[in-house]
């Protein structure tokens, strides 16, 4: 009689057999074994697993079929941030960027770079423990994003757990979820024959079929998974990019195909033309190339910059341009009051994607392209992307077109709209008094990056303006739970988060205070700036355009509109009414030559055990240090928590001051 050790080990044995056949068939598309053998090894193992589930581990090749339902995905935060690229667009600004990139290294005639294929999907983060995948999750807004650790795990190239014996501790694979243009053609064949509305394109089916609840509807979606870089490591693996990808195969990742390294802007040049050629022979959609320095170690020397690395591009295709026509025009009303005209357009497919509306910028775009209602018109998603009205086609005007008046009044509040000179946008000057602008400002104030008031989303916010509930961003601190728990689609549960959240959201930072505020033209980096500088909000109130002037990132026009927001009575009352509800933050010292912080750079690394990142980093800025995703020559510090990731070690190759967690708070 077999013991429980003999059927773990044949256990063992069918899962290394398999996921060796699973790489073999869906990376290297050189199977060694029929279809019929796999799926007598496959039943095999299934069998020994449901006769003795003590024997089941989440890397078995048969745990791709889905989990139970999600009520909801968890968020993640990113131990390294999943950043955006810049983009390009034409062989001038592709030689821009190399120029750049040249000033800023030494001895640099010309530069080795990788160029590969931008498939148009959803980037993932993967992170592998012993070399077993432990959590999948999305970008999300880079810093955070959502867990889809059930999903990702149905998706057969994706691998449970690397084939590698040479494998880090700790490996973070980052790479797209996409769907292939053969499988999108299948899935959208079997929605119709259900008489349900097909997907638009591969990467909205992608996006739909990742991000479902139920991971048995994900399995049964023909997803698929391209690696193409690292997060966090316990320990460096290469020492150029094309090595990281080399490296990624051979554990078991598809990698692109069609990678190449090149010297120099030219060649670059070269590569993304081939590739416009090749990109329909691809069964996979592609919005362009991704370009990369191949040395790690330089990349690391550029660093990065608030969004992206300074050391790739994403250099975008021709946008896709189809004809249509202008049947109206509206004004949408912006948090600073903006009128934006949308061209309301005769639907079309553009790029895959059915296209009913388009920004016209503003009026003067609009009187030099010479649009009208009526117009036949190009139109183009702007890197893909966003939809615009490229041109009109003249020759096909017709005698009743009508021209695009600007408007004397806000379509929303009615107040007499204003033109200052110098801008060419219109306004309405009506400011929370118009229930558009009321909206706009305080969904900016509950963002994640200004108050962080979760569960106020934009239906809610809709909902408490239209019934008069809330007039300012003052008035969300005197509902009541009764009075949200009243509300269309809002349970009892619901109301009590956001009255939760809305109490949680009192203790914050003054720079987020001053962020939220919605000052037109302070962002995230102006209002820290005045938070350092000043360190109270009465001096940051009462600071002439002078003193403002003397702030870093602070210009003449920003200046002006600051001390216009702090000139008006309304917005006077507003902020009255929000410390009155007990906002408030820690004292922030003045940035000052005497700060001991004052221009020290510093990385954080691992789990800190008394903070959060973003509180230790707040806690840094507000003493006037600046705060790097990587690290470098030039990095003073690297704060060093639990489980640190290869930061750690680049800091100890480099000589870098290390400070452990109880070191890093005797700073404060």
């Amino acid at each position: 009689m077999k013991s429980l050790i003999d059927f773990f080990e044949r256990v063992e044995k069918l899962r290394e057999q398999l996921n060796v056949h699973n790489y073999r068939y869906y990376v290297l598309d050189d199977p060694s074994i029929t279809d019929a053998e796999y799926d007598r090894l496959f039943h095999e193992l299934l069998d020994l697993e449901e006769l003795h589930p003590e024997l089941k581990t989440s890397d078995s090749p048969t745990q791709r079929v889905g989990a139970a339902p999600l009520a909801e995905f968890q968020p993640v935060p990113h131990s390294i941030s999943m950043l955006s690229l810049s983009n390009v667009f034409d062989f001038n600004e592709l030689q821009a960027f190399d120029k750049r990139i040249k000033d800023r290294i030494k001895n640099a005639n010309s530069i080795e770079y990788i160029c590969e294929p931008k498939l148009d999907g959803l980037a993932i983060s993967l992170r592998y423990e012993q070399g077993v995948l432990v959590q999948a999750a999305t970008r999300g807004d880079g810093q955070t994003g959502e867990n889809v650790t059930d999903n990702c795990r149905t998706i057969k190239t994706i691998p449970l757990k690397l084939i590698n014996h040479n494998i880090p501790n700790i490996l973070e694979v980052r790479g797209e979820v996409y769907m292939p243009l053969s499988g999108f053609t299948k899935l959208n064949e079997f929605i119709l024959e259900k008489n349900e509305k097909p997907f638009a394109n591969p990467r909205n089916a992608a996006a739909g079929s990742l991000r479902q609840l139920d991971s048995k509807i994900t399995a049964i979606r023909p997803l698929a998974f391209f690696a193409y870089g690292i997060g966090e490591t316990s320990e460096v693996i290469a020492e150029t990019h094309s090595e990281v990808l080399k490296r990624l195969s051979s554990l078991g990742f598809c990698v692109s195909p069609g990678y190449q390294i090149v010297q120099g802007a030219q060649f670059c040049q070269d590569y993304y033309e081939q590739l416009i050629q090749k990109r329909h022979t691809f069964d996979y959609e592609i919005d362009g190339m991704v370009i990369k320095i191949n040395s790690l170690a330089l990349q690391i020397e550029l660093g990065f910059i608030s969004r992206s690395p300074r050391w790739a591009t994403a250099y975008k295709f021709p946008a896709a341009e189809v004809t249509t026509i202008v049947e109206s025009v509206d004004f949408q009303v912006g948090r600073t009051g903006a009128l934006t005209p949308v061209a309301r357009l005769k639907p079309v497919s553009v790029a895959g994607v059915i296209v009913s509306n388009a920004t016209l910028h503003n009026m003067d775009e609009i009187a030099r392209k010479d649009i009208r209602i009526g117009d036949t018109v190009i139109v183009r998603r702007a890197g893909d992307v966003i939809p615009e009205v490229a041109r009109v086609v003249l020759e096909c005007r017709q005698h009743n077109t009508k021209t695009i008046e600007s408007p004397t009044h806000c379509p929303i509040c009615q107040s007499a709209v204003e033109k200052i000179e110098g801008e060419s946008a219109i306004r309405c000057p009506g400011g929370l008094h118009c229930s558009a602008q009321c909206k706009e400002m305080i969904r900016h104030f509950a963002s994640r990056k200004a108050m962080d008031i979760e569960g106020l989303g934009d239906k809610l916010i809709e909902q408490l303006v239209d019934k008069s509930l809330i007039k300012t961003a003052a008035d969300l601190f005197q509902l009541s739970f009764n009075r949200l728990a009243s509300l269309e689609r809002m349970a009892e549960k619901s109301a009590k988060n956001i009255i939760d959240s809305l109490e949680k959201s009192k203790n914050t930072s003054l720079n987020r205070f001053i962020f939220s505020l919605g000052i037109r033209d302070v962002g995230e980096t102006t209002a820290l700036s005045l938070a350092q500088y000043f360190g109270d909000l009465t001096a940051i109130m009462q600071a002439t355009t002078e003193d403002l002037l003397a702030v870093n990132d602070v210009g003449p026009i920003v200046a002006e509109n600051i001390r216009a927001f702090f000139d008006d009575s309304h917005n006077q009352q507003v902020i009255r009414e929000l410390l009155a509800a007990n906002i408030h933050w820690p004292a922030m010292p003045q940035k000052s030559a005497e700060n001991k912080l004052s221009g020290k750079t510093f990385v954080l690394t691992g789990t800190l055990s008394s903070m959060s990142r973003e509180e230790a980093k707040e806690k840094l800025q507000a003493l006037g240090a600046k705060l790097s995703e990587s690290v470098s020559k030039k990095t003073n510090y690297v704060v060093a928590g639990e489980e640190p990731g290869s930061k750690l070690q680049k800091a100890q190759t480099l000589g870098v001051s290390i400070l452990g967690e109880i070191e890093f708070l005797k700073l404060f």
